[in-house]
Protein backbone atom coordinates (compact mmCIF):
# COMPACT_ATOMS: atom_id res chain seq x y z
CA UNK A 1 0.00 0.00 0.00
CA UNK A 2 1.17 3.29 -0.97
CA UNK A 3 0.08 6.51 0.10
CA UNK A 4 0.89 9.81 -1.99
CA UNK A 5 2.39 12.95 -0.88
CA UNK A 6 1.81 16.09 -2.96
CA UNK A 7 2.87 19.43 -2.58
CA UNK A 8 1.66 22.47 -3.84
CA UNK A 9 3.80 24.71 -6.43
CA UNK A 10 6.20 27.72 -4.10
CA UNK A 11 4.42 31.06 -3.95
CA UNK A 12 6.78 33.53 -5.28
CA UNK A 13 6.63 37.44 -6.42
CA UNK A 14 2.61 37.57 -5.45
CA UNK A 15 1.96 35.04 -7.73
CA UNK A 16 2.26 31.03 -7.88
CA UNK A 17 5.29 30.14 -9.63
CA UNK A 18 3.99 27.14 -12.00
CA UNK A 19 7.58 26.44 -13.98
CA UNK A 20 7.97 23.50 -11.79
CA UNK A 21 5.08 20.74 -11.37
CA UNK A 22 4.22 19.40 -7.77
CA UNK A 23 6.57 17.04 -6.42
CA UNK A 24 4.75 13.86 -5.98
CA UNK A 25 6.63 11.07 -4.46
CA UNK A 26 5.43 7.11 -2.73
CA UNK A 27 6.14 5.83 0.93
CA UNK A 28 5.82 2.92 1.86
CA UNK A 29 3.26 1.63 4.78
CA UNK A 30 5.98 0.23 6.74
CA UNK A 31 7.86 3.05 6.43
CA UNK A 32 7.23 5.55 9.78
CA UNK A 33 9.09 8.41 11.46
CA UNK A 34 11.05 5.90 13.54
CA UNK A 35 12.65 3.73 10.33
CA UNK A 36 14.07 7.14 9.40
CA UNK A 37 18.12 7.88 9.88
CA UNK A 38 18.42 11.60 11.97
CA UNK A 39 21.47 13.74 11.31
CA UNK A 40 23.21 13.72 15.06
CA UNK A 41 21.99 17.56 15.10
CA UNK A 42 18.04 16.37 14.90
CA UNK A 43 18.72 13.35 17.18
CA UNK A 44 19.86 16.16 19.85
CA UNK A 45 16.71 18.17 18.71
CA UNK A 46 14.56 15.27 19.35
CA UNK A 47 16.20 13.67 22.46
CA UNK A 48 15.69 17.67 24.27
CA UNK A 49 11.93 18.18 23.18
CA UNK A 50 11.30 14.93 25.02
CA UNK A 51 13.19 15.84 27.54
CA UNK A 52 11.41 18.89 28.32
CA UNK A 53 8.47 17.82 27.41
CA UNK A 54 7.12 18.96 30.96
CA UNK A 55 7.88 22.28 30.62
CA UNK A 56 6.51 22.57 26.99
CA UNK A 57 3.53 21.22 27.97
CA UNK A 58 3.08 23.61 30.93
CA UNK A 59 3.64 26.03 29.15
CA UNK A 60 0.64 25.21 26.91
CA UNK A 61 -1.59 24.51 29.43
CA UNK A 62 -0.95 27.79 30.85
CA UNK A 63 -1.96 29.38 27.58
CA UNK A 64 -5.06 27.03 27.95
CA UNK A 65 -5.80 29.28 30.44
CA UNK A 66 -5.63 32.35 29.02
CA UNK A 67 -7.34 31.06 25.56
CA UNK A 68 -10.43 29.57 28.25
CA UNK A 69 -10.92 33.38 29.48
CA UNK A 70 -10.82 34.94 25.80
CA UNK A 71 -12.93 31.93 23.78
CA UNK A 72 -16.03 33.20 22.68
CA UNK A 73 -18.02 29.95 21.28
CA UNK A 74 -19.23 27.08 23.12
CA UNK A 75 -17.57 25.36 20.17
CA UNK A 76 -14.07 26.64 20.81
CA UNK A 77 -14.33 26.48 24.97
CA UNK A 78 -15.14 22.70 24.44
CA UNK A 79 -12.08 22.30 21.92
CA UNK A 80 -9.69 23.48 24.79
CA UNK A 81 -11.46 21.79 27.83
CA UNK A 82 -10.84 19.13 25.94
CA UNK A 83 -7.12 19.77 24.69
CA UNK A 84 -6.42 20.66 28.94
CA UNK A 85 -7.77 17.31 30.09
CA UNK A 86 -5.28 15.83 27.58
CA UNK A 87 -2.52 17.61 28.80
CA UNK A 88 -3.48 17.18 32.44
CA UNK A 89 -3.47 13.29 31.85
CA UNK A 90 -0.20 13.49 30.49
CA UNK A 91 1.66 15.99 33.31
CA UNK A 92 0.00 13.17 35.08
CA UNK A 93 -2.34 15.32 37.50
CA UNK A 94 -4.49 12.80 39.51
CA UNK A 95 -8.04 11.85 38.13
CA UNK A 96 -9.84 13.09 40.51
CA UNK A 97 -8.55 16.53 40.21
CA UNK A 98 -8.75 16.54 36.56
CA UNK A 99 -12.59 15.28 36.35
CA UNK A 100 -13.27 18.18 39.23
CA UNK A 101 -11.67 20.64 36.86
CA UNK A 102 -13.63 19.69 34.17
CA UNK A 103 -16.65 19.21 35.47
CA UNK A 104 -16.68 22.64 36.77
CA UNK A 105 -14.90 24.34 33.36
CA UNK A 106 -13.94 27.02 35.69
CA UNK A 107 -10.34 28.64 33.90
CA UNK A 108 -9.61 29.77 37.23
CA UNK A 109 -9.48 26.09 38.92
CA UNK A 110 -7.47 25.21 36.03
CA UNK A 111 -4.92 28.26 36.48
CA UNK A 112 -5.21 26.78 39.76
CA UNK A 113 -3.72 23.32 38.69
CA UNK A 114 -1.08 25.45 36.55
CA UNK A 115 -0.07 27.04 39.64
CA UNK A 116 0.46 23.55 41.68
CA UNK A 117 2.23 22.21 38.91
CA UNK A 118 4.74 24.76 38.65
CA UNK A 119 5.36 24.89 42.36
CA UNK A 120 6.13 20.91 42.07
CA UNK A 121 3.00 20.28 44.44
CA UNK A 122 1.60 17.77 41.73
CA UNK A 123 2.77 16.39 38.32
CA UNK A 124 4.99 13.39 37.17
CA UNK A 125 6.44 11.26 39.94
CA UNK A 126 4.43 13.44 42.49
CA UNK A 127 2.77 10.77 45.17
CA UNK A 128 4.77 7.67 43.48
CA UNK A 129 6.13 5.61 46.44
CA UNK A 130 10.02 5.24 46.22
CA UNK A 131 11.18 1.84 45.85
CA UNK A 132 11.52 0.13 48.87
CA UNK A 133 15.16 -0.47 49.67
CA UNK A 134 16.22 -3.83 50.59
Amino acid sequence: MHQRICQRPGWRGGRYDLSYPPTTFYLQASETMADRDYSKFQQKVIKSYYDNREQIDEGKLSELVTNLYLAETDKKKAKLWENATKLMERLEVPATRIEHVVGTQDPAILAAVVQDLQKGVIGPGKGKKPPARS
